[in-house]
């Protein structure tokens, strides 16, 4: 990762209070975890409701999702002054899990984008993705939105009017730009595909792996690199480029290769 970061970061930057409000904080066993969309995050933010609520939640898995992403119920670095973020940054285990960057990115297309209950995501990114990038647009797909196909979704990201407007969703944003490996030095990067091995390795390394268990996920609906592949199987080669391209530091930084199914060269 260093080698990576050395190449590919020119000076290294200081820290703003909105770079650090993915860095969930536990004073209780000083811990430090980035949390990253589509990598078990709901699953990981479970485990820290568990650490930080002294005593009132014992077991991760009865925690209801929605209730796990309520931003009030974890605190985030970003809330803390700057001597005591310094403190915890010099002191605290950090650690962040990370996944293959093209199949966190289409689970995360099929998770927004095809999912009937997703109606604020097709509203916010869906009406503006099919007004720009699809030829002829029904009104109705045009007022929904919830009909966006892989191929747009890749057209709007690559779309440099789109980085120009506001920053990526989280869902789609790239791991070092939500969590600044390259800057916050973490001590330990999990992987999704070794999910619970790694997750298992660090609740015993902080002295919990004995009456804290790590949720265990549904494996049915996982997106896998067969099915990445299927998506990407009708993207020109252009555009394939030009979205390795943009996700390349990730690829770079948690040693993922080139996908098989990729025609860049």
């Amino acid at each position: 990762m260093a080698s990576a970061c050395k190449v590919y970061t020119r000076k290294r930057r200081v820290l703003t209070a909105d770079d650090l409000k993915h860095l969930i904080v536990d004073d209780a066993h000083g811990l430090l975890y980035c949390y990253v969309p589509k990598v078990a995050c709901t699953n990981w933010k479970r485990v820290m409701m568990v650490l930080t609520s002294q005593g009132k939640h014992k077991d991760p898995a009865l925690i209801p999702a929605n209730e796990a992403h309520i931003a009030t119920n974890l605190r985030t670095l970003s809330e803390f002054s700057t001597s005591e973020i310094n403190y915890r940054l010099r002191n605290y285990l950090k650690f962040i899990f990370v996944r293959e960057p093209f199949e966190r990115l289409v689970s995360a297309y099929r998770n927004k984008f095809t999912r009937t209950y997703n109606t604020a995501f097709h509203k916010r990114y869906g009406t503006k993705i099919i007004e720009r990038h699809r030829r002829d647009p029904s009104l109705e797909a045009l007022e929904h939105g919830d009909d966006v196909t892989f191929e747009e979704f890749l057209y709007y990201l690559v779309d440099p009017q789109t980085q120009r407007e506001e920053p990526f969703n989280e869902h789609w944003e790239r791991v070092h730009s939500l969590c600044h490996p390259c800057i916050v030095q973490y001590d330990i990067v999990g992987k999704y595909e070794t999910l619970e091995e790694d997750a298992n390795y660090l609740l015993q390394l902080i002295g919990v792996g004995d009456y804290i268990k790590f949720p265990s996920s549904s494996k049915t609906t996982r997106t896998t690199d067969g099915m990445a592949a299927e998506f990407f199987k009708g993207i020109q080669r252009f555009y394939q480029r030009r979205l390795f391209n943009l996700y390349k530091m990730d690829f770079l930084l948690f040693n993922y290769s080139i996908p098989h199914y990729l025609q860049i060269h």
